[in-house]
């Protein structure tokens, strides 16, 4: 029999090492540091335009709020992250010609950066850019469009936004589109994408815009495979391994499919996407209002933080993200994982030790704590999605 003296002292050393873990802090070394900042880091999904588009503030100086400005940038080594020129998935916007005139203001908005600080940013449309920016000591601001909406229907559009620097699209977002279905939409309207939305993915094979799979329902998914002639990527997804039923991430047959097709998986970051506590923290929060509107109360401004005291969001942890980059890795190789962090897009929910872009190299010191090699990592921060990148740019040179 187990005293109970025992089980006081067990019970209370759970509670401190679960103490320990809230309140545990990241300090990268300086090899960690000087590994980052000797890199090429490539972020693919970061949401800044569409942050400074609600509420404009200077991201080329330090701004009090939000997950990216430059100083913290340039502290965490981030040197090209792919900007989000994302398109909210309302039906107000949908083939009403909203999306493109919101698409092109946030494109707008981005090349407005790189003209009123030209000694920090400049605008990069193809690999060679961000090489030779990188040389310059210049972050490079990509851009990927978040929502195919914007193309209404219409390949001129797709040809337009090329042309405006947009090298990948996430054909839908929350609800499905004239492209494709949403992983989040139960109205599988197309049953994977449309007729367009195949026509789409030639097109954009042809032209070198690469193809963003996150957030599309499986069957779309698995119709990009076959019909991609170019490796495509996840932009900001993570893995269902670790939250079962949760489609936006993605389960081990599409990674196995992923890597037949040459592409990479960016890791997203929020906590919803790393650990199903999260997730299953959300459900609760949004349960508990339907309950209180069902019981006629009004819902307060502070309900979510009343909320939140009584039940504090299980944040994950940087360890918990490294679990995700671990499990790519064993299961379909180094070749295949790259970061995109959605830093800007999942609001606090960011794990503890990656809570802005300056956190980059408690990243690293993480893998290199798990006996990554510097080559490995270095592939990790942007070597495969360069790679990715390159082929589709071979490809539309011959097509």
């Amino acid at each position: 029999m187990i005293k109970l003296s025992s089980i006081v002292i067990v019970a209370s050393l759970a509670l401190n090492a679960s103490a320990q873990a809230q309140q545990k802090t990241y300090d990268a070394s300086e090899k960690a540091i000087k590994l980052t900042h000797e890199t090429i880091l490539i972020d693919t999904h970061i949401d800044v335009p569409y942050r400074i588009h609600k509420n404009w503030v200077d991201v080329t100086k330090a701004t009090d709020g939000g997950d990216f400005d430059y100083p913290r940038a340039v502290k965490g080594g981030l040197n090209a992250p792919f900007m989000s020129i994302y398109i909210p998935a309302h039906l107000e916007f949908e083939g009403k010609g909203k999306s493109y005139q919101l698409a092109n203001q946030m494109i707008d908005s981005m090349e407005s950066i790189a003209l009123r600080a030209p000694d920090k940013f400049a605008i990069a449309s193809s690999t060679a850019d961000i090489e030779e920016q990188f040389k310059q000591g210049k972050l490079s601001i990509a851009m990927g469009m978040e929502n195919g909406s914007p193309i209404e229907g219409d390949m001129k559009n797709l040809q337009h936004f090329f042309d405006r620097g947009i090298r990948y699209i996430t054909l839908a977002h929350s609800q499905s589109n004239h492209i494709s279905d949403s992983s989040y939409d139960i109205r599988r309207k197309w049953k994977g994408l449309s007729p367009f939305g195949k026509k789409l993915v030639t097109e954009m094979n042809n032209i070198g815009m690469l193809i963003d799979v996150s957030h599309i329902s499986d069957d779309a998914f698995y119709q990009v495979i076959e019909q991609s002639k170019t490796p495509v990527v996840a932009s900001h997804s993570s893995l269902r391994k670790y939250t079962p039923g949760f489609e936006r991430n993605m389960n081990d047959d599409m990674l196995l499919a992923l890597k037949e097709n040459g592409g990479v998986i960016q890791i997203n970051f929020g906590s919803s996407f790393v650990t199903a506590k999260a997730g299953t923290w959300g459900k609760q929060l949004k349960s508990s209002k339907e309950s209180a509107k069902k019981d006629g109360a009004a819902l307060s401004k502070d309900f979510d933080a009343a909320y939140r005291a009584k039940n504090p969001y299980p944040f994950a942890s940087l360890e918990q993200v490294l679990d995700h980059i671990d499990h790519v890795v064993e299961l379909i190789g180094i070749d295949y994982v790259g970061i995109g962090s959605d830093y800007d897009g999942v609001g606090d929910s960011l794990p503890r030790g990656l809570k802005d872009v300056s956190s980059y190299p408690n990243l690293v010191q993480g893998l290199m704590d798990r006996d990554y090699s510097d080559k490995d990592i270095k592939k990790i921060l942007s070597g495969n999605i360069l790679r990715v990148w390159q082929q589709a740019e071979e490809y539309a040179k011959k097509h």
